[in-house]
């Protein structure tokens, strides 16, 4: 784990369970027992080598008589679950009036079910241990609370036509993911475009993008690449980007033209 902020947390909370462990008199074994984890679980979340799932701490709490004490760090542990680049977008994310996203790879991941996440954590080069696919896709899944955040903020994406088709996880998980973009493509506050592969036109080969315009009127961009994720604040970068996304919207299909379009790549599945 990358991330010294979600390394101290997870720390701190392996030192209280430890300590409340050995104040009952129990060891690690026992106490896992009682918990229903193996003892090899609870050294490691003792030692802040694994993230204790909410589950853990109200038991421990409760099996070690902590009165509250270790089911109260939940929250602290839920945000040292998401990796740092996740929990810093999401803030962002959550303070958004206007978003907006071009996705010219794969689908964009506020728009993933947690099944096509899993496809694409899964196939990641180097490989990641299963646990750390775990907290990828929980990580992705929570971003998608901006959806029925109140008061709802606009929210806009371009998909390329390829990021439809391309079978990630499956022909059954690609077919999931597309009626999860009819769906959300109905909200009132979203509007889902498609770019056709066959546009002549496009302002958008530079790459994936995301704008955001916050409460205070700030709009910040924000761009992923092979091994860097970066968030960018320099007005004039900025109106680039905002001038490349406008471009883009215009040359993609309408919301209607594209929501048609989608449900007949469904169609092509069946």
């Amino acid at each position: 784990m990358e991330d010294e902020e979600a390394e101290a947390v997870l720390r701190a909370v392996g030192r209280q369970i430890k300590a409340w462990r050995e104040a009952a008199g129990m060891r690690q074994g026992e106490l896992g027992t009682a918990l229903g984890y193996s003892e090899e679980m609870v050294s490691a979340v003792e030692r802040g080598r694994r993230i204790p799932k909410p589950d853990f701490l109200e038991r421990a709490d409760e099996v070690l008589g902590a009165g509250g004490k270790l089911a109260f760090m939940k929250e602290d542990v839920e945000r040292a679950r998401y990796p740092k680049k996740v929990r810093d977008l999401a803030k962002l994310e959550g303070e958004a009036v206007e978003l907006g996203a071009y996705a010219n790879h794969n689908m964009h991941g506020l728009l993933q079910t947690p099944e096509y996440a899993r496809a694409l954590f899964a196939m990641r080069r180097p490989a990641y241990p299963e646990d750390e696919i775990d907290r990828q896709v929980a990580a992705r899944v929570a971003r998608q609370s901006v959806f029925e955040r109140v008061p709802l903020p606009e929210i806009t994406f371009v998909l390329e036509e390829v990021t439809l088709r391309r079978p990630i996880g499956g022909r059954m998980v690609l077919r999931q993911q597309l009626e999860r973009l009819l769906h959300i493509g109905t909200l009132r506050h979203v509007a889902i475009q498609v770019m056709p592969t066959d546009r002549e036109d496009h302002a958008g080969m530079g790459g994936s993008l995301q704008l955001l315009k916050l409460r205070d009127g700030k709009t910040l961009g924000h761009s992923e690449a092979q091994l860097h994720s970066r968030i960018i604040s320099d007005p004039r970068e900025v109106q680039i980007l905002e001038m490349r996304y406008g471009m883009i919207r215009a040359q993609a299909l309408t919301p209607r033209e594209s929501l048609t379009f989608i449900d007949k790549v469904l169609g092509e599945t069946a």
